[in-house]
């Protein structure tokens, strides 16, 4: 049996330079505290099912429902959050992140602003939700 000896520097600082991203000189962000609202991330789901739909990558809410293992109608709930505003849509995607607790806005509260046609009293309905939220804090 041969012995094989390997000769190198190694460096073996801790807390020294910066971290490299995926792509080389990008550096790595560390995550944010805190977690995303789930009504964030059922926006964000049904902005993607959306594009799936128009694409044709999916032909009926009923394939999702199927693929996500969920029943129609909590598909029809979380594609109706599509009817907001669009303002709206983007200040529930960008809402703070919950550091601890219960989130401060719920779908079943998002649900009637949705179903609203006009988005006026869409923007009126969520300003006071915003307001008793941030209230309650």
């Amino acid at each position: 049996m041969r012995t094989l000896t390997v000769d190198c520097n190694v460096n073996f600082r801790l807390g020294c330079g910066r971290r490299k991203g995926m792509h080389g000189n990008e550096p790595v962000t560390p995550a944010a505290a805190g977690r995303v609202l789930r009504v964030a991330r059922l926006l964000a789901l049904a902005i993607r099912f959306d594009e799936m739909i128009r694409s044709g990558e999916i032909t009926a809410y009923a394939q999702l429902a199927k693929h996500g293992h969920v029943s129609r109608a909590r598909i029809s709930q979380i594609m109706n959050l599509l009817y907001l505003a669009p303002d709206i849509q983007e200040q529930v995607l960008f809402l703070p992140r919950v550091l601890s607790g219960r989130d401060p806005i719920h779908l079943r509260e998002l649900q009637p602003i949705a179903a609203r046609l006009d988005w006026h009293s869409q923007r009126m309905m969520w300003r006071r939700l915003a307001l008793r939220t941030a209230e309650a804090e």
